[in-house]
């Protein structure tokens, strides 16, 4: 019945993907398509909903039945933990970050006011679930990802985050049936902010490919607008000012 109940899953995950016809059509698919590229909210939200009927045991055997990718790839191996583990099963697309608390932030401001974080994030289609490399040379010190954070995070469609390093504040964000998985949980926030986002990061052996284009197109839409503002002919010092504090403050 196990058995029966995995392949049947990864059968319909490669037919919603791939538009497969027969069970000899997905196994000669695989083979070219493993592993499986990247996706941002292609799948229908029916399709996401069925997925989530099974566990993360019953998911992984399917990829290891239908040879997928590498069995050794592809999740974290230890060291973050389930917070929440009487809460329903969650799925949703990645999107990658990197936070440091182990210092004050150079624009001293404080650790959910990053606009242009939150904006990236609301760019993606589907559920999401925030990847959060902790990039402090002891990950885990302090907490990003609170209760202010994880209502934050809902209102742009986010179920889930996945920390390397500590969150805290568990039972407000239990209450807002938000998944955490992390290292540990910490006392205190400490100095966290985002310090980049969009690129890959890699988290206990599980590589997550980040979406650093969708970044780059912003930063190069602010430099046109620069650029567009030095050919005015009422161009000056003053004008210039202004646009690199809104620029300055719309980064924070």
């Amino acid at each position: 019945m196990v058995i029966s109940s995995y392949i049947d899953f990864g059968w319909k995950l490669l037919r919603w993907r791939y538009g497969l016809k027969s069970a000899r059509d997905a196994r000669i698919e695989v083979q070219a398509i493993s592993p499986m590229p990247p996706i941002n909210g292609d799948l229908p939200r029916e399709a996401l909903e069925q997925c989530r009927q099974f566990d993360t045991y019953t998911v992984s055997n399917a990829i290891e039945r239908l040879n997928i990718r590498p069995c050794n790839e592809g999740f974290i191996s230890y060291g973050v933990t389930c917070r929440f583990p009487r809460l329903e099963p969650v799925l949703g697309y990645a999107v990658t970050a990197r936070m440091r608390s182990s210092g004050t932030p150079v624009n001293g401001m404080y650790y959910y006011t990053h606009s242009e974080f939150w904006g990236y994030l609301a760019s993606f289609k589907g559920p999401r679930i925030p990847v959060i490399l902790d990039s402090d040379e002891e990950p885990g010190i302090g907490a990003l990802v609170g209760e202010a954070y994880a209502r934050i995070s809902c209102t742009f469609g986010c179920v889930a985050c996945i920390p390397n390093g500590a969150a805290r504040a568990l039972p407000g964000i239990e209450e807002l049936g938000y998944r955490v998985f992390s290292r540990n949980v910490a006392v205190s926030h400490t100095y966290p902010h985002v310090a980049d986002f969009g690129d890959p990061v890699e988290i206990r052996g599980w590589r997550i490919a980040g979406h650093a284009a969708a970044r780059a197109e912003q930063v190069c839409r602010e430099d046109r607008e620069l650029f567009d503002l030095t050919e005015r002919k009422d161009f000056s010092a003053a004008m210039l000012e202004g646009k690199l504090a809104e620029a300055t403050k719309r980064n924070l």
